[in-house]
């Protein structure tokens, strides 16, 4: 009902309400909204004296006796209600109208549901024990929260300022930062974050809430902390481990909360009794170190010990320590994969479940008995480039959803044609169908370590929108025509098409083609049956191809570094499967200039087609932005390159390409590599935007050197390529009228940004946590003192008062090494350069850190130092297990040979994968072993690729050492 929706604006508020009305509009619910008010038979108009609260009950219910006529009598209505005046004045008025409250809906229509009778339980005693809570205790933890309007006006005028709320994970107790955002920022002119340090200035804010702060008087500002810790819960900082002062604030108000549900830790039986003897009120650990503990009232306690639970905040009064809030749901034991997945998708705010029926009828058919063919009607408006163009792919190996295809030409003026084709996605998912909806919600296909969700059912991305060699096609092509030497763009197009590719290659016999490798043809399954003279033809073509295509990506790279363009670093890793789709190895990427090439390709068609959308549509198009870094995140980069004796200019991307590029140790390629990390470590995220939201100078890619820049290479696996497939289409075709009444508007546009961009972050996130999970899981069965899998090269990449940050190559893993433990000792070096524990000092220096016994004996790590490290794992009950790393050698770990450490390298790389498979296998088919039928058939119903063994169809993990943002300033 629309005064139902009105009823929770006017008691809720304006947040409340929009979340409605979002639920309602999401076409997966099912909801419409009755615009009672404005019906001839439902309108009731308020009489005099009558307050707010009585003429909306009195709107629902006689709209709900309409709609019961108006159905003929042949389904009831339920009004729900906690107004016990209206249960009683209605109740009995209309049968067939039922006015009752939601317990007892939930009673008379849901006796089965037990999830939420469960819930409402813990909603219902939450409330209750808050309610109490506050008439006993009149004593103020925290001060009070500034009204809206105050706040407001204080932005507006400078005195507050707005930023989001980011704990420090590592120091949760104590450090937060608020990042400037909206009204205030320019007016302070603050030049840095600002700090809110302890849980008072924090004032009730919780990590990611929207907050204004008012900066302390300057003798009030304090520096960050930088000392290695382990996050315990010390209230305050170790003496002399703080930087210098910098802005500081407290928190007087909260623009926004943005909660949402937490995975939480029960605590154990010795913890719940030194809590107190009353076990309805019990505080909970979040799984995120940044979320403070939570209060709920539950008589399940003792039994959920061992599990991971869902909880939601409620409610913070200002006189109260902790946050109020209730259960929701248990996810799994502490400790089993299933259980610790789970609480990954949950902090990352991931819900996807299987395609729905409705959602898998709107797919066209495909079989192998039955394929899917073109439609003739559908030949007739395409570009047919079946015959006339030679197109293939280049895919890592095992790829099956392939979205991009590769083309070159000699035309018949000399000239050259390129051609990038890409799956027309959009030809199979109109616009706010279920599909549509579907992955719009999800914005992205999540990859995990074991599994993958996908934005759409395997038969689009597996199958009738996968370029796959040797069948029809439909594509969105881009067509350039190249000047023949100096391959300058003379012209483009771009068009609807049907392709055929001829080839799907692999990275690897790409890249020995253009090396002139004739033992690579083997590879290609397309030449196997052909004569050898047909055989020779073909393959000439292709090598031509290669190579021509080669030619031109070095070319437009060339012209990008000219401009600025960045070469970033980050440790890929390559999945390598058996025949039966098990993991065979983990091995590091090995970077290849096919990789270059097709990346260029797809480079220059996303730069292209965001310059023709952006011309037609100046407004409503969707781009993606790379902002400048700021200048203060480049400081670790310029001590550090330093130590190297190479100065680093930050000024423009020009003059930081330049630098990396003259920053190469001869003696050691890992510098260079670990610099550029740290580089792409200091970049701002690259973000998609609505062109209507911010001035053409801000449209500028910082990373890719390009003034302007979009996603449209790979809509099978990203929803901002859907919407830009869209618009394209839209600028392109001549009948247009229905597509461009579909563009979306600026503000619809700019919300979509917004949401993708936070599912995207959520992606990269689940991503990185689940590899360390499965890290975390392989080295936690084994004994570091005897098994040599556990020790490892490390390089030191920054240092800290009490001890080093060290990247160990061998398992992308990055993590703190202390040269002080908590007994107070500090490392020391026997003769042989092994290690062990004195009494003693440490002295921190820019570059290096000395360690000093009281007998004399001192020893210094330096900045790029390699050291000898044992892995071990700090396991922990309430939250996720972590790495850690304990230097045992001041040098390098040493190997018999290089070959041996290769060997060595991809051996326990097998291992690592194998080991947590098998684990997983074993888990998973005790769960599954008395549904195994239903699952399986739900698979193939619903067409998720989750399965039985590890990385199933994942091809490359990124983001596995330094940093988390390295592949999304790529592209």
């Amino acid at each position: 009902m629309q005064t139902a929706c009105q009823a929770v604006q006017h008691q809720k508020g304006r947040r409340q309400y929009n979340k409605l009305r979002n639920l309602v509009k999401d076409a997966r619910h099912d909801c419409i909204v009755f615009a009672n008010e404005f019906h001839q038979h439902s309108y009731q108009p308020r009489e005099k004296g009558e307050s707010m609260e009585k003429w909306q009950t009195r709107s629902i219910y006689n709209a709900a006796v309409w709609y019961y006529n108006h159905c003929l009598g042949q389904m009831p209505v339920v009004m729900v209600t906690e107004d016990e005046d209206a249960i009683r004045q209605y109740g009995n008025e209309t049968e067939g109208v039922f006015v009752i409250s939601f317990k007892n809906y939930l009673d008379n229509f849901w006796p089965d549901l037990k999830a939420a009778h469960e819930l409402f339980d813990s909603i219902v005693q939450a409330r209750h024990e808050r309610e109490t809570e506050s008439q006993e205790n009149n004593g103020k933890e925290y001060p009070e929260h500034l009204p809206m309007e105050i706040l407001e006006a204080g932005i507006k005028s400078g005195r507050y300022i707005q930023g989001t709320l980011n704990v420090n994970k590592h120091r949760a107790q104590l450090e937060a930062f608020v990042r400037l955002q909206g009204f205030g920022s320019k007016e302070t002119d603050l030049q840095s974050d600002i700090l809110i340090y302890g849980a008072r200035a924090r004032n009730r804010a919780i990590h990611g809430d929207v907050v204004a702060v008012e900066l302390l008087p300057l003798q009030e500002w304090k520096g960050r902390i930088v000392a290695l810790c382990e996050n315990e819960t010390e209230d305050k900082a170790p003496a002399d481990t703080t930087g210098d002062p910098m802005p500081t604030g407290k928190v007087v108000g909260i623009i926004q909360k943005n909660w949402r549900d937490y995975v939480v830790t029960f605590p154990s039986k010795e913890e719940s009794q030194s809590q107190g003897r009353n076990a309805q009120k019990i505080l909970v650990t979040p799984w995120d170190y940044r979320i403070p503990k939570i209060r709920i009232s539950t008589q399940q306690a003792e039994a959920l010990q061992e599990y991971r639970v869902v909880v939601r905040i409620d409610s913070w009064e200002s006189n109260s320590v902790y946050p109020n809030g209730h259960f929701v749901r248990v996810l799994g034991r502490i400790g089993d994969l299933e259980g610790e997945i789970a609480a990954i998708l949950v902090e990352n705010s991931i819900s996807v479940a299987p395609f729905s029926e409705i959602q898998m009828s709107e797919m066209p058919t495909s079989s192998s008995k039955n394929p899917w063919k073109v439609n003739p009607e559908e030949e007739k408006k395409r570009l047919d480039l079946r015959d006339t163009h030679l197109i293939f792919s280049i895919d890592p190996k095992g790829c099956e959803d392939v979205d991009d295809a590769l083309s070159v030409r000699t035309m018949p003026n000399g000239n050259l044609e390129l051609g990038v084709h890409i799956a027309d996605v959009t030809y199979f998912v109109a616009a706010n169908s279920y599909t549509d909806v579907e992955a719009k919600a999800r914005a992205t296909t999540y990859y995990l370590a074991d599994r993958r969700y996908d934005m759409l059912p395997a038969v689009l991305s597996a199958d009738i929108c996968s370029l796959l060699s040797g069948v029809d096609r439909y594509a969105v092509s881009v067509l350039w025509e190249l000047e023949r030497e100096s391959y300058e763009i003379l012209r483009v197009c771009y068009n609807k098409t049907i392709i055929r590719s001829a080839y799907k290659l692999v990275y690897e016999v790409a890249q020995g083609l253009l090396d002139g490798d004739t033992s690579v043809v083997d590879d290609i399954p397309e030449l196997k049956d052909l004569d050898e003279r047909t055989r020779k033809k073909k393959l000439d073509e292709l090598v031509w191809a290669i190579s021509k295509l080669t030619d031109i990506a070095r070319h437009v790279r060339a012209k990008r570094d000219s401009c600025g363009a960045l070469e970033l670093e980050g440790v890929e890793i390559r999945v390598q499967l058996d025949d039966k789709k098990n993991i065979h190895d983990l091995i590091p990427k090995q970077p290849l200039e096919v990789h270059e090439t097709v990346a260029e390709c797809m480079i220059l068609a996303n730069h292209w087609v965001a310059k023709k959308i952006s011309e037609n549509f100046p407004h409503q198009a969707l781009l993606r932005q790379h902002p400048p870094p700021r200048q203060e995140f480049f400081t670790e980069l310029r001590e550090c390159a330093s130590a190297k004796g190479f100065p680093i200019d930050t000024r423009s991307n020009k003059t930081l390409a330049e630098s990396l590029d003259k920053a190469d140790d001869p003696l050691d390629p890992l510098v260079n590599k670990l610099l550029r990390c740290m580089a792409t470590h200091a970049m701002s995220n690259a973000l998609y935007f609505s062109t209507g939201s911010c001035s053409e100078e801000e449209f500028h890619h910082y990373g890719l050197a390009l003034d302007k820049y979009t996603h449209f290479t790979s809509p099978i696996r990203r929803y901002a390529d859907i919407v830009v497939h869209r618009l394209l289409m839209a600028a392109t075709l001549k009948e247009t009228k229905d597509v461009k009444d579909k563009v979306l508007s600026n503000k619809d546009l700019e919300e979509l940004c917004k949401h993708i961009n936070n599912r995207n972050r959520a992606a990269q996130h689940a991503q990185k946590q689940s590899t360390e999970l499965f890290q975390c899981m392989y080295f936690k069965d084994k004994t570091p003192e005897t098994d040599e899998r556990c020790i490892a090269d490390g390089v030191i990449y920054s240092i800290r008062t009490n001890g080093v940050l060290v990247f160990v190559p061998r398992y992308g893993i990055k993590g703190a090494a202390y040269m002080k433990n908590k007994e107070g000792l500090v490392i020391s070096c026997r003769g042989d350069r092994s290690c062990e524990w004195k009494p003693g000092s440490l002295q921190r220096f820019q570059n290096k850190i000395t360690s000093t016994t009281t007998t004399g004996d001192s020893v210094t790590l330096s900045l790029f130092d390699h050291i000898t490290v044992k892995i071990l794992v700090q396991t922990s009950r309430c939250h996720a297990d972590t790495i850690k790393l304990e230097i045992i050698r001041n040098a390098p770990y040493e190997t018999s040979a290089t070959e041996v450490s290769q060997k060595n390298f991809n051996v326990v790389k097998s291992d690592l994968v194998k080991e947590v498979s098998q684990s997983a296998e074993t888990a998973r088919h005790t769960q599954e072993k008395a549904r195994v039928e239903v699952i399986e058939e739900e698979y193939q119903q619903y067409c998720q690729t989750k399965g039985p063994s590890l990385y199933q169809l994942l091809e490359e993990i990124r983001d596995l050492a330094l940093l988390d943002v390295s592949a999304d300033i790529r592209t």
